[in-house]
């Protein structure tokens, strides 16, 4: 597949207002940067649309039921445990779909094929129409011409994107693609599914074959409006690389009541000490957090002289200091599995910054994505790595309107695909200039991408000023 040209993007260095300090720290061994600033609780909230989370495992062993919201099989006399593999969660209306796996081949065969399917039924007895909203799939690497893939490229840390999309794995491709509003050439954009018995809505493979290592990845989001209540479905099974299975295949995989081995068993809820978070099957409550960042009590962000950074995707031990957890809880999910959506992937965050200077001189500012030490009893400093030499933690598109054109004029809509490591300070995405007594609304939208570890965090760095016209905030 030919890869698209690639642009990128030179790193503003602009002196900034910030009272920073540096120590070393014995284990692990690097030297750490203490940025002294405001970290604040991200206002808003997610929304209550449902997504199916389909995520554990990550690394399929197994064929069967990946996750199933279909009614139990349970009857008035069975034990609770007779029927473990359907979670009996109607989906109505506005709904999703996250899932991401991976396949690392069959032992016995080195040219097989692991097939995901995503079925669906009505919950009434009259059809249902469905419409794909949004949605993209890709892989980690392509084996036929026709497939949608993004392999894990080693970008530079920003990289502005123009006519080609930028990505790093599918996880990176799948949340531009929904950002942009492209849509997959494997995806339908409508169906309409019967009452009798399940439908598939999409069957894909996960190829090995001609790969070394033999491993590949997954990634797969869909945005869905639906005329009436459905069960959905999805489903590993084994296959032959260039056929699917039949959709007979499908429907005794999900009667069987056979559930893919899971992985990673997470720390129960309200434990002390260190957190294995685990990965997420089930559904989560919310898909989109939608936001206008303000100071308390007022309508706009007034410009100050220190920064202020707001968490993205904050987790349980992982506040950074603000005491938020933004994870989705879950409606129902697996046994064994997270009980909240700790990496909160695949949800929209858009957020407007109505920045307002109240100064009597002008005032400038750089806007980032950063990727702080994860820590969660102090909001008045962020500590970096003071080298980049740590492991990847975000891998994605951000897309920012209202920064400075040439001209210094508010600019449309731009988007930068970022690489953030641990402890990595954000790259510059650009600049903020407001005259005396301007307010300008600087608006960022991202899906947080599979692949990135949380939290990040979105920042507002004060450019220092001349001190040639006194400072004077009336």
């Amino acid at each position: 597949m030919k890869r698209p040209a690639l642009l990128s993007i030179a790193l503003l260095s602009l002196p900034v207002a910030v009272l920073t300090t540096t120590v070393v720290i014995a284990a692990p061994n690097f030297e750490l940067e203490r940025r002294q600033q405001q970290v604040r609780p991200l206002p808003g909230k997610l929304d209550r649309v449902l997504m199916v989370n389909d995520n554990n495992p990550e690394l399929i062993t197994t064929e069967g039921i990946l996750i199933s919201t279909f009614p139990s099989k349970k009857t008035q006399n069975s034990s609770p445990e007779t029927d473990k593999s359907n979670l009996s969660v109607p989906l109505n209306g506005r709904f999703d779909l996250f899932s991401h796996h991976v396949y690392a081949g069959h032992p016995d065969h080195l040219e097989s094929t692991l097939w995901l399917a995503v079925l669906a039924q009505p919950l009434g007895n009259k059809p249902v129409q469905l419409t794909l909203l949004k949605g993209s799939t890709a892989l980690s690497q392509a084996t036929e011409a026709e497939q949608t893939a993004a392999p894990f490229l080693p970008l530079p840390t920003l990289m502005a994107e123009t006519t080609s999309p930028i990505a790093a794995g599918p996880g990176s491709r799948v949340a531009g693609d929904l950002l942009r509003g492209t849509l997959a050439s494997e995806l339908p954009m409508h169906w309409e599914i019967q009452p009798s018995s399940p439908s598939t809505l999409v069957v894909l493979p996960i190829p090995v074959a001609g790969l070394d290592p033999l491993l590949n990845g997954r990634n797969l989001q869909m945005q869905f409006q639906s005329s009436g209540p459905i069960s959905l479905a999805t489903l590993a099974a084994y296959g032959n690389p260039k056929v699917a299975p039949p959709l007979s295949r499908w429907v005794e995989l999900l009667k069987s009541g056979k559930l893919s081995a899971k992985e990673h068993r997470p720390t129960p809820r309200g434990s002390s000490g260190k957190i294995i978070y685990s990965r997420v099957s089930g559904v989560q409550l919310g898909s989109t957090w939608k936001a206008t960042l303000t100071d308390p009590g007022s309508p706009v962000l007034n410009a100050v002289n220190s920064p202020i950074s707001w968490p993205i995707s904050s987790l349980e031990k992982g506040s950074l200091g603000t005491g938020q957890v933004q994870t989705a809880e879950l409606e129902a999910f697996y046994q064994g599995t997270a009980w909240a959506a700790h990496g909160n992937y695949g949800v929209e965050y858009d957020l407007t910054l109505p920045i307002h200077n109240g100064y009597k001189q002008t005032k400038s500012f750089l806007l980032t994505l950063e990727s702080p030490l994860k820590n969660d009893n102090n909001n008045a400093s962020l500590d970096f790595r003071t080298s980049t030499t740590g492991p990847v933690m975000y891998r994605g598109l951000i897309e920012v309107s209202g920064l400075n054109s040439k001209t210094r004029q508010p600019m449309g809509r731009s988007r930068f695909h970022l690489v953030l490591r641990q402890g990595q300070k954000g790259p510059d995405l650009g600049l903020i200039t407001l005259e005396p007594g301007e307010t300008r609304n600087v608006r960022v939208r991202l899906i947080y991408p599979a692949d990135a570890t949380p939290p990040q965090v979105l920042t507002l760095l004060p450019v220092k000023q001349s001190k040639s016209t006194p400072d004077i905030n009336p």
